[in-house]
């Protein structure tokens, strides 16, 4: 096969696999929203980490993953709490009241919320711009927070926005990680960590399984095995063969994905003026980034960020 055809070959196969992870995170949402007819927010948080760290350690020898050194276990444990555990837990509650797509226009301001966490903690450079775009981005997110009408929306919505900020502190807990490990490896350690954490729930979730709707029981596979599980291991792949500019720029696809996505599987109609608040995020995410198109925020990669040299 020639050069260019395998360097085309190998662009194609990139691609897709960036399409793939921006239709898997998306549908995570309305997914959220069919497993908690059956399962509670934290009967649902355990189980899907539980599937997916079973489906990561089965996988883990063939990818290579290591041991991680104890030194670095307490930090493994705080990114497992903070980006696993009570980003889940916080989620599944805020999403009994929260459409699933409102509630990926939300989650949308977790690379402003990084980006504030690493300037102040990290000392990472804070450029005017950039404090506009975090801003504005921070904006998009309340503004859609406080437009509910209906019962308990707010305070959920308000929880939805605490678990962008869980996963916020991830990104930020998991950065020194990044220059001894791969991102696929932190990602697995960060898994099975919070996973050991929402233990405490395994009873209920398992007596949950006996009464909970096939359809329900079926959600919980999928958000485990596909978001979870692959979702990360695509998103490493796609990571190592782009620049992280391109690969994450892909991520605002994601909310336009997850509306459309909830109003086929769900019926679910988001109202104007949350398309509002998510157009305002998308726009400060851009300010935010847009003096650093050689190189991406490392606030921009969600639930996964890439090693050392690239990352999940």
């Amino acid at each position: 096969m020639l050069p260019g055809r395998v360097d085309s070959v190998k662009l194609n196969k990139t691609l897709l696999a960036l399409t793939a992870t921006v239709l898997l995170w998306a549908t995570a949402f309305p997914a959220i929203r069919v497993a908690l007819e059956g399962y509670g927010p934290a009967q649902l948080s355990f189980l899907r980490l539980a599937v997916a760290s079973l489906a990561l350690a089965a996988v883990a020898p063939s990818l290579g993953v290591r041991r991680p050194a104890r030194t670095d276990l307490w930090r493994i444990t705080l990114a497992g709490g903070a980006g696993m555990s009570a980003y889940q837990l916080l989620l599944n509650w805020g999403e009994i009241h929260v459409p699933a797509g409102t509630a990926s226009l939300i989650v949308a301001a977790v690379p402003a919320m990084s980006a504030v966490l690493a300037a102040y903690f990290l000392g990472e450079r804070f450029t005017p711009t950039k404090i506009c775009g975090s801003l504005v981005a921070l904006a998009g997110a309340a503004l859609i927070a406080t437009s509910g009408k209906e019962s308990g929306y707010t305070a959920a919505a308000w929880a939805v926005l605490a678990a962008a900020c869980s996963q916020a502190i991830y990104h930020l807990t998991i950065k020194p990680l990044l220059h001894r490990y791969t991102g696929l490896e932190v990602a697995a350690y960060a898994m099975w960590a919070g996973t050991a954490l929402l233990v405490p729930f395994a009873p209920g979730a398992v007596r949950a399984m006996l009464d909970a709707p096939a359809g329900a029981t079926a959600a919980v596979v999928f958000l485990g095995l596909l978001p979870s599980a692959a979702g990360f291991v695509i998103w490493g792949y796609a990571v190592a063969r782009l620049s992280v500019t391109t690969a994450t720029a892909a991520l605002y696809l994601v909310p336009a994905v997850a509306l459309a996505a909830s109003y086929l599987w769900l019926g679910e109609q988001p109202r104007p003026i949350a398309i509002l608040g998510g157009l305002i995020t998308i726009a400060g995410l851009i300010l935010l980034n847009k003096r650093r198109r050689h190189q991406a925020h490392p606030s921009l990669v969600p639930v996964t960020h890439h090693p050392p040299r690239h990352h999940p």
